[in-house]
């Protein structure tokens, strides 16, 4: 090869236009699958909004949260919006909440809803079966009402949704005490998966109007590595 040849194929390669060596691309943390059955996801309109507060089922859920004006609250598998709506109406117009669906279709309805009912303070958004994506250092409440058992992988959706909270903030589950195949979520089962990517439980009450329990978690320490989670056994 002339010497002329080979500097133009050194001029050809070090202009700056392409990398000599492709870099790799970064590894997505690799999560413990979940041992346990998944409930499909079903419609939240199980029973029509009039009904469910003829028995205070939001305000029950609201104050067993303490959710109080001013704070910002995601709305995790928000659906049609009925706690979306009422929780803008506890925060008041100095809080914040997001509402998060994995359903496009079912994001695109609600976000026609907080339009016409002119919610300035409620934004809508996507997120994905593993991810809430939320932002992070933003809410004070992460609410999750009767759709924790339709999480398929709940160690990497609870990993990506820790740095989402304020520190002091807290998760927040509504589910029934059964098994997860039946659309519930026993109580000692929840507590060890949330435990095991680094929260506490801070408290668990029974929730009648809310055909569910209550139960509280906050994160604390270190977020674990994905690879040093340990998967919870489950009954069933």
């Amino acid at each position: 090869m002339s010497g002329l040849l080979l500097s133009a194929l050194l001029a050809v390669a070090c202009d700056g236009s392409k990398p000599l060596l492709k870099q790799p691309e970064p590894r997505a943390p690799v999560f413990p699958v979940a041992d346990r059955p998944v409930a499909s996801i079903v419609s939240s309109r199980w029973s029509t909004e009039e009904a469910r507060d003829r028995v205070r089922e939001a305000e029950r859920v609201m104050d067993g949260a303490d959710i109080r004006p001013g704070m910002t609250v995601a709305d995790i598998g928000a659906g049609e919006g009925y706690y979306t709506i009422r929780l803008a109406s506890r925060v008041g117009p100095q809080g914040r909440v997001l509402a998060e669906d994995i359903v496009a279709e079912v994001r695109d309805a609600l976000a026609e809803r907080v339009a016409r009912e002119r919610l300035g303070t409620v934004s809508v958004k996507l997120g994905e079966p593993d991810d809430p994506k939320l932002p992070a250092a933003s809410f004070d409440r992460v609410l999750m009402v009767h759709m924790y058992h339709e999480i398929a992988q709940p160690y990497a959706f609870l990993w990506r949704l820790r740095p989402a909270l304020k520190p002091d903030g807290l998760v927040v589950v509504v589910d029934a005490d059964r098994p997860t195949q039946n659309h519930g979520t026993p109580p000692a089962l929840l507590k060890c998966e949330f435990a095991a990517v680094g929260y506490s439980q801070v408290a668990r009450r029974e929730m009648p109007g809310a055909g569910a329990y209550l139960a509280t978690f906050r994160a604390t320490g270190a977020r674990p590595e994905p690879k040093a989670i340990r998967a919870c056994r489950s009954n069933g």
